[in-house]
């Protein structure tokens, strides 16, 4: 087999075995190769003069980027010409099939890793790869934690990248699965996801209670349920707060308005230093002045 590059008319190349291709994962190759030219050239094989198709070549792996150039309007691109027989060409292109139907998940940031070692930064991978500055961040953070189960889903796109690491930052591996799981049952969203940690470090979850101790209690397990049945409590509980903040704020204006017209009334105060009541709480004394001030 030789490595040199050979630049080849796409016209003359035959796919032995196409498939579909997702249309996303297309307009990505499409924008990579845009963007950054061809990193990996495609392999052909020349076909025999005494083949009944003719002269020319057929592929053996490269699909997608072929069809990236046509799209993009080019005529040649660069290939690898091997020597294979038909028979091995058939068998590598339906194992190149079978490869590329079920990605590994981790190989985006196994290159990114692999550059981040050879002294690149952030921004000088994001340029390579042609991925958001922001998203190569997220992705060194989590494998730099360890978080393999965590990087396979924002890499499937499971969960977003910014809930992967909002995850990954609970305070166990259990919490964090359980969390995973509701975020993909879809019984808690980015922002719950933070209040339900919040809540577990205030409540301390996980057999650590407040009042748990000299009672012995049986540890806890947390689930995806339990989690967002806490939510669920804690929701309600705040919106129990702020009902009862805003019935005190009417109450409060009501009296603050009694209090401003009985204060406008001379014969009020003369009474209330009749009874030896000249002051009010500063607090209350405050907002009336301010309410009567308004009204002039």
């Amino acid at each position: 087999m030789s490595d040199k590059v050979q630049l080849i008319q796409i016209d003359r190349i035959r796919i032995l075995n196409p498939r579909h291709r997702d249309k996303k994962k297309f307009e990505q190759i499409v924008q990579s190769i845009r963007n950054l030219g061809l990193k990996k050239p495609i392999q052909v094989s020349l076909r025999a003069k005494d083949e009944e198709e003719g002269p020319g070549y057929d592929l053996v792996c490269g699909q997608g980027r072929i069809e990236a150039f046509t799209a993009l309007g080019f005529k040649e691109i660069p290939a690898i010409v091997v020597e294979i027989s038909k028979a091995d060409r058939l068998l590598r292109s339906l194992v190149e099939n079978m490869a590329r139907r079920n990605p590994a998940p981790l190989e985006l940031i196994n290159e990114i890793m692999r550059l981040q070692s050879r002294g690149y930064g952030i921004k000088e991978i994001a340029s390579k790869l042609d991925v958001d500055y922001h998203t190569i961040s997220g992705l060194i953070t989590l494998k730099e934690a360890g978080e393999e189960r965590l990087l396979e889903a924002a890499l499937k796109e499971r969960v977003p990248l910014g809930v992967a690491m909002e995850i990954a930052k609970a305070e166990n591996v259990e919490m964090q699965r359980e969390l995973l799981k509701a975020y993909e049952a879809k019984q808690l969203n980015h922002f719950s996801i933070r209040a339900v940690k919040k809540l577990m470090e205030q409540r301390q979850f996980f057999g650590k209670q407040r009042d748990s101790a000299g009672r012995n209690p049986r540890k806890n397990r947390t689930s995806a349920d339990s989690l967002v049945n806490a939510y669920r409590r804690e929701s309600q509980r705040q919106k129990l707060m702020v009902k009862k903040a805003r019935f005190c704020e009417t109450r409060l204006l009501f009296v603050i308005t009694a209090f401003s017209k009985l204060m406008a009334d001379a014969n009020f105060e003369n009474l209330l230093k009749a009874e030896s009541l000249p002051t009010m709480p500063k607090p209350l004394g405050e907002k009336v002045a301010a309410h009567r001030k308004e009204k002039l």
